[in-house]
């Protein structure tokens, strides 16, 4: 028996399913299914289920010829459900990365009836906030069972279905099932809790809730919100069937119901003024009609008086104090906005001086021997920059090379090299006095382009994805670019460096402009070309590698449009397949540094170094790349050594995102679209084979060719030597 069948409604959530669907299918356990239930939905969400089920025979999709509503949805799902464990998770949240396999070693060693997990609200703006779990279990429940009367502080917990699983032969053994409306998670859970012999709790995130700024119930008015009256009423309509086994829990429940009612009437989201006084009136009535005897556990302070002036029916009282309370609220907000709106305008002063600092400096000659330098937004020494900057100090000593860093970077620089920290009066200086400025991204759009100046982009890499104006094709990886902005942007280059002719061609498209081309490979790959066999193995004995041991380098790319998506990949299965003698390198997409993602948990023989400074470092350190739609594989493929593509989201990339070509038709090497099928390459060897080396052999010629050693020393000597050839 499959243990955990994921039921996953869906109606108008075209936008999120995939990430719903990826963040299941793409964890490191496989003894699961998917049931996707298409609630009629208008959108796409059914031919999204479609889809995966066309080619993952975990998935079933299941369309209902009407709308019928969450509830009964989950119902149609639970039908179909053959798991031992049923799991039901919206179309519009996702799991967390690598956590069914924690969740499968609870359910096996525990075997609840209902284990809950726990969540965080993620919301739209790219904010998250923590559960209950901290403040409802100060000590976490740790292993052990229990039954709700032993730990009725459990109640406390989110209501909501997505965070728990359910044991499915208990469910229909009770024969509980979700109710139509709104609200239907309420006559649910609770009656779950109440009925469980065993429940178990797990203290880890398990789930991503998607807070929505728009589409969300929770965010809609209307008189639907009365339907929570229905919901409740269901819950002590089996609590009195279900008699004396739990009625000492009828105080605890009934304290929910209370919380709850103030909860949505609290809501201005929810209730419009005009329906508050019939919604109190409701409160009252049910607080009359199911106040235990013996009472319940009230809050004290402000909250309980709330509760007092509900059982009183004093709806004109309630009303003064909430409109006192929110008056103090105002006011309070209004002081806590004081000094950071000073701080504010401080800071807004202080960069409206430097700016007429810069403006100054601009009216000033052009310094002729400084060249200045800059890579990925400031965050350090690195990339072509770095290789233009060393070779000029060999090759043109008579110039300066003055690098702009984050204040945070300084530390990574070279020894010796000279800088000026981003923001302050010395970076307005030397980006208004420099006469040459390289960078492999644009500069801000406040630096001026002065006659005489120079403007080197030398960028980051061979393009798979579209780019530049190319990318107003594909809104969902645009990420809201403004794209006159980067017009003017472009409008300062000068020169375009690019490694082969297919990223002339593709620049020439995604930034028209009248720069000039110099294809003459990447300069950050000469070392690539030029490293001897001691300074390989000098860099992988830093690295604590052995000289036998096989390493892997894998570099995922970043998915603009699924910021939180990780392809599904689990280092210890493949260290399996590698044997004793293999090492696995991780390293993540730079902009999952700039955004503060926390990093894989690696450890042993795989080990995360995506905060080791030079990429270049790594790839002489491998023995294989695997990547999907990354440049590494360009700059990989110079040292004619195995590539790996693997692309479990070729698809979805390409139509989300954009491609130039598909990498998975042309590759540098061996290709799997699923982890199975990329373990199944290292297992048979054809990572190696002659397949993979023709095909390596063919990319290389298209893509490599330029790459000899001398890239940086040719862009030197056109750009600051002025020689033509």
């Amino acid at each position: 028996m499959t243990l955990i069948s994921f039921v996953v409604p869906a109606y108008r959530v075209q936008g999120y399913l995939r990430e719903c669907l990826d963040s299941i299918l793409g964890q490191p356990f496989d003894d699961l299914e998917v049931i996707g239930v298409d609630d009629a939905s208008p959108d796409a969400v059914g031919d999204i289920l479609d889809e995966y089920a066309a080619r993952d025979p975990r998935v079933r999709a299941l369309r209902l010829p009407r709308n019928v509503g969450l509830g009964p949805a989950r119902n149609a799902g639970l039908d179909r459900a053959g798991g031992e464990y049923v799991w039901f998770v919206d179309g519009d949240d996702w799991l967390a990365p690598d956590c069914l396999p924690e969740v499968a070693d609870r359910l096996r060693a525990a075997r609840p009836d209902v284990l809950v997990v726990d969540h965080v609200r993620a919301h739209w703006n790219d904010t998250a906030t923590r559960s209950a779990m901290a403040e409802v279990f100060p000590e976490p429940p740790g292993e052990a069972t229990f039954r709700l009367r032993d730990r009725p502080e459990t109640l406390h917990l989110l209501h909501t279905a997505w965070n728990r699983v359910v044991r499915r032969e208990f469910l229909v053994d009770l024969g509980l099932r979700f109710a139509p409306g709104w609200y239907e998670d309420v006559s649910f859970t609770y009656p779950v809790l109440l009925a469980a012999e065993r429940i178990a709790v797990l203290d880890r995130v398990c789930v991503n809730y998607r807070q929505r700024r728009a589409g969300a119930i929770t965010r809609t008015r209307g008189d639907r919100h009365f339907e929570v009256f229905a919901q409740w009423h269901r819950v002590f309509a089996l609590m009195d069937r279900w008699g004396p086994a739990v009625a000492e829990l009828r105080p605890a429940v009934f304290e929910r119901m209370a919380w709850h009612h103030l909860t949505v009437l609290g809501n201005g989201e929810r209730i419009a003024p005009a329906l508050r006084p019939a919604f109190f009136a409701r409160m009252t009535a049910d607080h009359r009609r199911f106040r235990p005897p013996e009472g319940y556990p009230a809050p004290a302070g402000l909250e309980g008086l709330k509760h007092r002036l509900v059982a009183a029916g004093r709806w004109r009282t309630f009303s003064a104090l909430r409109a006192a309370n929110q008056a103090r609220a105002t006011a309070r907000g209004t002081a806590r906005r004081a000094l950071p709106v000073a701080r504010r305008t401080a800071r807004l002063t202080r960069d409206a001086v430097l700016r007429e600092y810069y403006r100054a400096e601009l009216r000033r000659p052009i310094d002729p021997t400084l060249a200045v330098y800059a890579a990925y937004w400031y965050r350090g020494y690195a990339c072509n920059p770095a290789a233009i900057h060393a070779a000029a100090r060999r090759l043109a000593p008579q110039i300066r090379g003055v690098w702009i860093v984050r204040r945070d970077r300084v530390d990574t620089l070279p020894p010796g090299t000279e800088y000026v920290v981003a923001g302050t009066p010395g970076y307005y200086r030397t980006l208004a006095r420099a006469r040459w400025l390289v960078n492999n991204v644009n500069f801000p759009d406040f630096v001026r382009k002065r006659p005489g100046s120079v403007h080197v982009q030398t960028h980051h890499g061979t393009p798979v994805k579209v780019m530049g104006l190319d990318q107003q094709r594909f809104p969902l990886g645009a990420g809201g670019m403004d794209f006159a902005g980067l017009l003017r942007r472009v409008d300062r280059w000068d020169y375009s460096i690019t490694s082969n002719s297919f990223s002339t061609q593709m620049w020439d498209r995604a930034y028209p402009a009248s720069y000039a081309t110099l294809e003459v490979g990447y300069p950050r790959n000469d070392r690539l070309v030029t490293a001897t066999a001691g300074e390989v193995r000098e860099i992988r004995d830093r690295l604590g590698i052995g000289p036998d041991e096989r390493v892997v380098l894998y570099a995922p790319t970043h998915r603009e449009h699924l910021p939180r998506y990780r392809p599904p990949f689990d280092p210890g299965r493949l260290l399996d397949v590698l044997g004793p003698s293999g090492r696995l390198l991780i390293r993540s997409h730079y902009f999952h540094d700039r955004a503060g993602r926390a990093r894989r948990r690696t450890g042993g023989r795989a080990v995360d170094v995506s905060d080791h400074g030079c990429v270049e470092d790594l790839y002489l350190a491998a023995d294989v790349l695997v990547t999907d739609y990354s440049s590494a594989m360009f700059d990989y493929a110079v040292l004619d050594r195995p590539i790996v593509v693997y692309a479990p989201d070729r698809d979805a990339y390409a139509l989300a995102r954009g491609v130039y070509f598909d990498v998975t038709a042309e590759p540098p090497g061996a290709v799997a679209l699923t982890f199975a099928e990329l373990l199944e390459l290292f297992r048979s060897d054809a990572v190696t084979g002659a397949e993979a080396q023709r095909a390596r052999q063919r990319f290389r010629g298209r893509f490599c060719a330029l790459d000899d050693g001398h890239a940086a020393e040719r862009v030197v000597r056109r750009v600051f030597l002025d020689d033509p050839a």
